[in-house]
């Protein structure tokens, strides 16, 4: 099932997970890589609905279904390496070891392997063995304390900055950095991608804005950019909607000043009197109360002001800007993010909907070079499942 794309011709399998593993695989799906997600026997509830599976992040992706309990589900997986170049899990450290498929065996079957790994705490460290999800890693990781305003507790953003930010999109990086060093030296690697790690990667400008004191950590909601400001902040309009305002720049707060008619107000003048910040919000949150969200967007959007809406998810993927970059697509009915980024020459596309485990197990089997004995025998034996 090659796609266009800038992975066209890459082969990867996907030891199904949860969150940043699939988000991951996703990616890579979308550039043209064949992504295979390998499912759990057990999660085969009959043959295949007419519907595509709910979960977009399985876009673009073949389904099988095997059990890694099985001696001969696993020496399966392992056939599959042989003919990988990439390789992603997002278990615990250990627990592909202990089925029969850690690194040092798939290395040893296909030395040019890139082993990629997902986890919250990493491979090593106190902590590896522990559980956790995003909240706990962009906690250890020494962002969620900052994503607060004054006097308030920390807000957790969802789950975008560990699970996938700091996660998924790091993975994805990490195994397309091990492909291109493996087509140079012959042999694979092991990605080690952590979700506390690259939060902590996430915050490298603000580590540079605290050493030459920018950023005061221990007072959240009172910088430049965490809601401190009051021209980089979120406002209340009168229509109970919400706009975003980042005139940080001179000659873009100066236009701001200008569009809403204060360009010669004294106190608003005083743009960096950090003292007077608490004060200009109170003021700037009732000029914003003042009009609708449509006759804000109407005065300032795309203007420099650096303004925009605050939108929900349907409402952004009706808005023009993106309707005209075909930011969002609609797979078998369902409305999405398209792929991203774009390229020039070798597009990516979304290959297929999302699939139902074990949708595809034999065609995949197939496609990868088992022969149709080998295939019948193992669902006779339980070790695979599905189509």
């Amino acid at each position: 099932m090659a796609m266009p794309g800038p992975l066209q011709g890459y082969r990867i399998i996907e030891l199904a997970g949860i969150g940043p593993g699939p988000f991951a695989a996703m990616m890579l799906a979308d550039m043209g890589a064949e992504v295979i997600r390998v499912e759990r026997a057990q999660a085969v509830r009959g043959p295949a609905p007419d519907q595509p599976y709910f979960d977009t992040m399985q876009r673009g992706r073949r389904n099988v279904a095997l059990d890694l309990k099985h001696p001969d589900g696993v020496a399966t997986v392992l056939d599959l390496v042989e003919r990988a170049d990439a390789l992603i899990e997002g278990f615990r450290p250990g627990v592909v070891e202990r089925l029969g498929l850690g690194p040092e065996v798939c290395l040893a079957r296909n030395p040019k392997l890139v082993f990629g790994r997902m986890t919250g705490w990493g491979q090593t460290g106190p902590m590896a063995n522990a559980a956790g999800h995003d909240i706990n890693y962009i906690s250890l990781g020494g962002a969620l304390a900052h994503f607060a305003r004054a006097g308030e507790r920390p807000v957790p953003p969802m789950n975008m900055v560990g699970d996938f930010g700091g996660g998924g999109m790091f993975l994805a990086f990490g195994v397309v950095c091990a492909l291109l060093e493996a087509q140079r030296s012959g042999q694979g690697q092991v990605v080690d991608a952590a979700m506390v790690d690259g939060t902590a990667t996430l915050m490298s400008m603000f580590w540079a804005f605290k050493a030459v004191g920018m950023h005061d950590e221990n007072r959240p909601g009172t910088n430049l950019l965490d809601t401190g400001a009051h021209f980089y902040d979120v406002y209340r309009t009168a229509d109970d909607r919400f706009i975003s305002l980042g005139s940080i720049e001179p000659q873009f707060y100066a236009e701001l000043l200008q569009r809403i008619g204060l360009a010669d107000d004294p106190e608003l003048s005083r743009q960096m009197d950090r003292a007077n910040w608490p004060h200009l919000k109170e003021r700037m949150a009732e000029i914003v109360a003042g009009r609708t969200r449509a006759e804000w967007c109407e005065l300032l959007e795309g203007t420099d002001v650096c303004f925009a809406p605050v939108l929900t998810m349907s409402e952004a993927a009706a808005h023009p800007h993106n309707v005209a970059r075909n930011s969002f697509v609609e797979i078998a009915g369902v409305t999405q993010p398209a792929p991203a980024p774009r390229f020039s020459r070798t597009p990516g596309q979304v290959a297929c909907p999302p699939a139902h485990p074990g949708q595809h197990t034999r065609a995949v089997l197939a496609d990868w070079g088992l022969g149709s004995e080998r295939i019948e025998s193992l669902f006779a034996s339980g070790a695979a499942a599905g189509d």
